[in-house]
């Protein structure tokens, strides 16, 4: 009797063993097998526990057994790893996959361009359409300069700062990181030697960004960044007024006026952004400038020209004398109304 209880509690052994074999072979054949297909997009929120997460997965096809792959997390002291986000599943992948792929947070990445030339508000706007940030709590953020206080003590915001370039930001990216990474960015651009040894007279850096700023809202074309440098540093060099447009509707709008066709009293309007009324730089950028103006302000063309203005066959005619400049400036004039 005793060797047949023996017999029966040793061949109950086996088949435990033998299901525990065949179960855990199903079970990893199970995490091993693609699944899906139909491209699917997923948000995972933080916070959510791997069960919530896996789950959540499992609802929208990604994988098909839930309960099997929370067990393995928990056996492989995994449970706690898995990044929360956005995530894009294109083709059929294993629940290993899946698992690879939010222990290392590839999350989907959304692009966002931001050009060169925009001020702050219409910076936060812009981010605000590209990403699931708030533009008033990005507009809240800018005006806080925490963020460049290391490279410009001076400075009053983030304005000149935010470099402008093409991002690409997870759908989770708070307005405090976007920002950051813009001033990251900056910062990695100018390197740092900016604003460089070079400049007659020498440069901070607020002058040189804030000079840039003026160049950026002047012209867009490849060839002209310097030149308008040139014309901007020998009238500061001589003490004249700088008479930079773009300043002026800054200077308005900064105030919260309406801006539509610059007229002689707005050219008067007291503001010390508004290089009309005031003399010298303005206190601070007007705009967030691009590499080229950048570097423009810093190494402007040779030449004496002290004016420019806008020509009919495109950008800009460069002159030295004032007799010059106004004759320049009556033929753009016959020309756009002859344009009507």
């Amino acid at each position: 009797m005793k060797k047949r209880l023996v017999a029966i509690l040793a061949a109950l052994v086996a088949v435990v063993a033998l299901a525990t074999l065949v179960g855990s072979a199903l079970a990893w054949s199970e995490l091993n097998r693609p699944y899906g297909g139909e491209p699917v997009v997923v948000l995972l929120n933080p916070g959510e526990s791997a069960g919530t997460m896996l789950h959540r997965l499992a609802d929208r096809g990604v994988i098909r057994r839930p309960g099997l792959v929370r067990t393995w997390l928990r056996l492989a002291g995994e449970a706690d790893q898995l990044r929360a986000g956005e995530y894009r599943f294109n083709s059929p992948v294993t629940p290993l996959e899946v698992i690879g792929i939010l222990r290392e947070g590839k999350v989907l990445l959304h692009p966002v361009t931001v050009p060169e030339g925009l001020s702050l508000p219409e910076t936060a706007a812009r981010l605000a359409e590209g990403s699931s940030g708030d533009e008033q709590r990005f507009l809240e953020l800018m005006a806080v300069p925490d963020l460049v206080a290391a490279l410009d003590p001076d400075a009053k915001d983030l304005e000149g700062y935010l470099f402008p370039d093409t991002y690409h930001f997870p759908r989770t990216a708070t307005e405090e990181e976007i920002l950051a990474a813009m001033v990251r960015r900056f910062r990695e651009v100018i390197g740092s030697e900016y604003p460089g040894a070079g400049v007659e007279n020498g440069i901070t850096l607020r002058q040189a960004v804030t000079l840039a700023s003026l160049i950026e809202k002047e012209t867009s074309l490849h060839g002209e960044r310097d030149r308008i440098a040139r014309v901007f540093h020998n009238r500061l060099r001589l003490g004249m007024k700088l008479q930079c447009d773009p300043t002026v509707i800054y200077a308005l709008r900064r105030d919260g006026r309406e801006v539509g066709r610059l007229t002689y009293k707005d050219l008067e309007y007291a503001s010390p952004f508004n290089t009309y009324y005031s003399a010298g730089l303005p206190p601070g950028p007007i705009a967030n400038p691009g590499l080229e103006s950048l570097l423009a302000a810093v190494h402007p063309a040779e030449g004496a020209e002290l004016y420019f203005v806008a020509s009919p066959d495109g950008g800009h005619r460069f002159t030295t004398r004032l007799e010059d400049h106004l004759k320049a400036v009556r033929e753009y004039r016959q020309w756009v109304r002859n344009s009507r």
